[in-house]
Order: structure tokens, then sequence, then C-alpha cells
């Protein structure tokens, strides 16, 4: 059964729209199964462009994804400071971006939720501490 909701990280979407990625059919494949919005966080998003500046047309793309509503920012960094700067702090010895933080507390916020992902790490990362995060990702 599909989850609730999805949240995605920067990495699906990169290569969702950079068609010489290796994970771009898997990504495609994925985008057409997804029937809810994809929820984000700004910190990926940030990523997501960034990685994207030398593909032709794919801040653009993204953007696109944005304004058509298909990804969603949907996460105040101000008001999860301290649930985000524990996680930062808990997780060093499997360094965490800012952006891994970000989506991880957004797991933790929901019963129902998958993170789509193509980072190895979040197969590591536990939300409240213990509990494995739900993942879309490729095997």
């Amino acid at each position: 059964m599909a989850p609730k909701s999805i949240i995605a990280d920067a990495g699906p979407l990169v290569a969702y729209l950079k068609r010489d990625d290796e994970h771009h059919t898997w990504a495609e494949a994925m985008f057409r199964r997804f029937h809810a919005p994809l929820r984000t966080c700004d910190a990926a998003l940030s990523e997501a462009f960034f990685l994207l500046q030398q593909t032709h047309g794919g801040g653009e793309q993204l953007l696109a994804l944005l304004e058509r509503g298909l990804v969603v920012p949907d996460f105040d960094l101000a008001a999860e400071l301290p649930a985000v700067a524990h996680l930062l702090r808990s997780c060093q010895n499997v360094p965490m971006s800012v952006a891994d933080a970000c989506l991880v507390r957004m797991a933790e916020a929901e019963r129902d939720v998958a993170v789509f992902t193509l980072d190895s790490d979040f197969k590591i990362y536990r939300r409240h501490r213990r509990h494995t995060i739900p993942l879309i990702s490729p095997e």
C-alpha cells in the first residue's frame, strides 16, 4: 500500500529532470506512480537547483514542477530548528546535511509517510531515534 505522503529528497528530483542521470528511468517511473504532490524542504530544493545548474533547462523544469504544485515546499525550519539541530548533533558519526535533517524531521511529523531518495544514508537515519524511515529508493 502506498504511503499517504511522499517526502522528496534532491536526488530523485535531479534524476527525474536530468535525462543522462543513471537513475533517470527509475525516477521517471516513480513520478508516474505518484498521485499526490511531493513534499520537500527548501534545503533539498536548493541542493536540487544547484545540481541542475549544468543541465540545460534543469532549473526551469524544477521551477515548473513547483509552479504546477507537483512538488511543494512544506517545512518551516525556523519552527523546527530545535529538532533539526538535535538531529544534526546526534548524527555526527554519519554526516547529515541540513536538507537530510529537515527531511528526517518531516518524516517524524507524520505516520504514513515515505522518503523518496537516492541517498543510502536514509537507511541509517532513524526517526524518533529508533524507528526506520520508510523509503522509496532504487534497490
